[in-house]
């Protein structure tokens, strides 16, 4: 089993040239170097996060993913079938009636350009944002509280788009979440050294441990209220 040591050049020359070769007959050429300088030590990595994380906080049925490499078909657009970045996800599987974009995950992704890493929802439901309004309603020190960790760090940005037309939130610190449509907690970076040392499973495991309280509140506004 493969151990992650670090991403390479060679990952990063591999998606820049994805970018400009995004045809079949260019990555079949080039699918040995796929595996080997991007796939394989994105599994590794994700792995080895994955195994470190559910041990410390087991029992919340998560469930690891890699992204494929290869386009939804029905998502293809201009003829390029591949995707120039790679993400993995630690998440729970979704109810019956709803999507892996509506409830919350950790991920990791690394791209052509940069990479990223946090915990947030790709798209929200209204529904739940609705909920989390209505707790916020309902006791507004007992999320001011919760969010209180985030303030005096610099690891995690809040990010997600806004209503046009502002909620009258009931305390100034909970404004900005009040007002979400959908949101995530994000470190996103440039290419650093960062990237091919073994330091970026530890990097993520403690990111996402500081997370993980915040987590725990929002994955039960899946749940029916």
């Amino acid at each position: 089993m493969e151990v992650f040591e670090g991403f390479s050049q060679a990952t990063l020359d591999f998606l820049h040239n994805l970018r400009f070769n995004n045809n079949r007959e260019w990555f079949e050429a080039n699918k040995a170097d796929f595996i080997r300088d991007f796939q394989n030590p994105m599994k590794a990595l994700s792995r080895e996060v994955f195994d470190k994380f559910n041990a410390d906080f087991g029992g919340r049925g998560f469930i690891n993913k890699v992204s494929r490499i290869y386009k939804d078909a029905r998502r293809v657009k201009g003829g390029e079938p591949y995707r120039t970045n790679l993400w993995f996800s630690i998440e729970k599987p979704p109810q019956a009636d709803t999507m892996w974009s509506n409830h919350p995950v950790f991920w990791f992704e690394l791209s052509a350009d940069n990479w990223s890493y946090g915990m947030g929802y790709y798209s929200a439901r209204a529904e739940t944002m609705a909920k989390l309004r209505a707790r916020i309603d309902k006791n507004p020190k007992s999320f001011e509280k919760l969010i209180a960790p985030l303030e005096g760090q610099s690891e995690f940005i809040l990010d997600g788009s806004e209503y046009a037309r502002r909620k009258e939130a009931p305390t100034k610190k909970t404004e900005v979440w009040y007002n979400k449509k959908s949101f995530s907690l994000i470190h996103e970076a440039p290419h650093s050294e960062e990237l091919f040392s073994q330091e970026l499973t530890g990097r993520l495991y403690s990111g996402y441990a500081f997370l993980m309280p915040l987590y725990d509140y929002f994955i039960t506004l899946e749940e029916r209220e």
